[in-house]
């Protein structure tokens, strides 16, 4: 039996490709307790530096829940399903790869909608191709987005075009997920391995330390206030200064050559 996903670790990279392509890599509960785990494994891990997420096939990156699946599950009252959503503690796939420290990339092709879509949210950068089709449906199902869309889409596009794509349920393609900010690069789809390649391959030249305090940074900052985020700025960059990689930097660059980072 096919996995449903398939994860590997080439080069410090790892790649993690949903892998369902007969149904659009739609995700199943089983799927995203796999993805908790591998988001957790991956931060534990120190020979991993970058993950980056794909989908199966020519079709799509993921269409989102599988449906079928919530129409044939147990029916659960309102408080029992807001409950499993808000406890405290709880944890999803979006959640858990948003709280990886390390730079994620979603490598979107084809469909990329729905929780497929939540999921590339939660990811640092975002590739697309020219023809990916792109949003949040969840609309036209009478559903909302459920795992982060209606937080981390804003944050992105603004409140005016998320609230666009959200009411309405329209895909965008790729360039014009370029053009509002949803995505990061737009490339041929014959290029979006290789380009996924490329990225994760230029994040590796920075300092896992570094990179682990620029994304707490940025992420914590955005939710403060400038001089709340102009402190935490000032604390991590006194705590940086004490590293190893801090000494190795600057004495590769005089010394003309790559740094040999150790990630302490």
């Amino acid at each position: 039996m096919a996995q449903d996903i398939i994860f590997e670790i080439r080069d410090q990279i790892a790649w993690v490709t949903l892998n369902r392509p007969q149904a659009l890599n739609a995700m199943t509960e089983a799927m995203g307790e796999e993805l908790i785990e591998i988001a957790e494994r991956v931060e534990r891990d120190d020979a991993i530096r970058v993950l980056v997420f794909t989908g199966a096939g020519e079709k799509a990156f993921s269409a989102g829940m599988d449906l079928k699946e919530r129409a044939a599950g147990r029916r659960v009252s309102l408080l029992e399903r807001r409950q499993q959503k808000v406890a405290a503690g709880v944890e999803t796939q979006t959640r858990a790869v948003a709280g990886i420290t390390k730079p994620t990339i979603a490598a979107i092709r084809g469909y990329c909608v729905g929780g497929g879509l939540e999921l590339a949210l939660a990811c640092d950068f975002r590739l697309a191709t020219a023809n990916s089709k792109i949003g949040l449906a969840e609309v036209k199902r009478g559903l909302i987005p459920g795992a982060g869309g209606t937080q981390r889409l804003p944050r992105l596009v603004g409140l005016g075009k998320a609230l666009e794509l959200t009411l309405t349920g329209a895909l965008v393609d790729g360039q014009e997920a370029l053009r509002i900010g949803l995505v990061n690069q737009v490339v041929p789809a014959e290029d979006l391995a290789g380009a996924a390649q490329n990225f994760a391959l230029s994040l590796l030249q920075g300092a896992p330390v570094a990179m682990r305090f620029i994304k707490e940074a940025l992420y914590r900052g955005t939710d403060m206030s400038l001089d709340e985020g102009l402190r935490l700025e000032a604390g991590l960059s006194a705590m940086i200064g004490a590293t190893e990689d801090a000494q190795e930097g600057p004495k590769a660059f005089g010394e003309k050559r790559p740094p040999v980072w150790k990630g302490k």
